[in-house]
C-alpha cells in the first residue's frame, strides 16, 4: 500500500530557493579556490592567504545553509514517512509540483557538478602547496646544511650526517655575475 503524496507548493519554493542559495555559495567557493590556485602558481603568499580567508568565510556561510537543509529534509521525511537522513532529491521531488520537481532536480545536478569541481580544484591546490613547501624545505636544508630528515637521516645528528656525506659543495643561491 503506497501513501498518496500531496504536492506542497511552499515546500517546492523552499527547496528551489535553498538549492539556489547552495549553488550561489558553491560558485563563490569555486571562485575562491580557483583564485587561490592562481596565487599558488604565482607564488603570491598574501593572495593565497586572502583566498584562504575567503574560503573559510564561505564555509561558514555554508554551515548556516545546512540548518535550512536539515529543516527541508525533516519536513520531507515526515511527509514521506522515512527518516530525514534517507531523503534523496528524487524522493523529495515526489513531494513537489512537476515544475518545482524539475527545477529542483536540475539545480541539484548543477550543485553536485559545482561541488565536484571545488573538490577537484582544492585537491590540485593541496598538491601545489605540498610541492612548494617541499621545495622550500629542501632549499632551507641546503642553505643551512641541515640533514634531510625526510629521507632517513643517519643517527648521531647533523655532524654525523655531514661527515658521512663528505665535503659540502658550495651553492650560490643568487648569482649576480654575468
Amino acid at each position: 500500500m503506497t501513501a498518496t503524496l500531496v504536492h506542497s507548493p511552499g515546500l517546492g519554493n523552499d527547496v528551489v530557493a535553498h538549492l539556489d542559495a547552495q549553488i550561489a555559495s558553491a560558485r563563490r567557493l569555486l571562485s575562491a579556490v580557483l583564485r587561490q590556485g592562481q596565487a599558488i602558481r604565482a607564488r603570491e603568499v598574501d593572495e593565497v592567504m586572502a583566498r584562504l580567508a575567503d574560503i573559510q568565510a564561505e564555509m561558514g556561510r555554508r554551515a548556516a545553509l545546512e540548518g535550512a537543509r536539515t529543516t527541508i529534509l525533516t519536513t520531507a521525511g515526515a511527509a514521506l514517512g522515512i527518516p530525514p537522513h534517507t531523503v534523496t532529491i528524487e524522493s523529495l521531488a515526489d513531494l513537489l509540483a512537476p515544475a518545482d520537481a524539475s527545477a529542483a532536480l536540475a539545480r541539484s545536478a548543477e550543485l553536485r557538478g559545482l561541488l565536484a569541481e571545488v573538490v577537484r580544484e582544492h585537491a590540485i591546490n593541496r598538491v601545489l602547496m605540498r610541492q612548494e613547501l617541499a621545495f622550500l624545505d629542501h632549499l632551507m636544508r641546503e642553505l643551512g646544511a641541515e640533514p634531510d630528515t625526510g629521507y632517513g637521516a643517519l643517527a648521531g645528528g647533523a655532524a654525523a650526517h655531514a661527515a658521512a656525506r663528505g665535503p659540502q659543495a658550495s651553492f650560490r643561491t643568487l648569482d649576480l655575475q654575468a
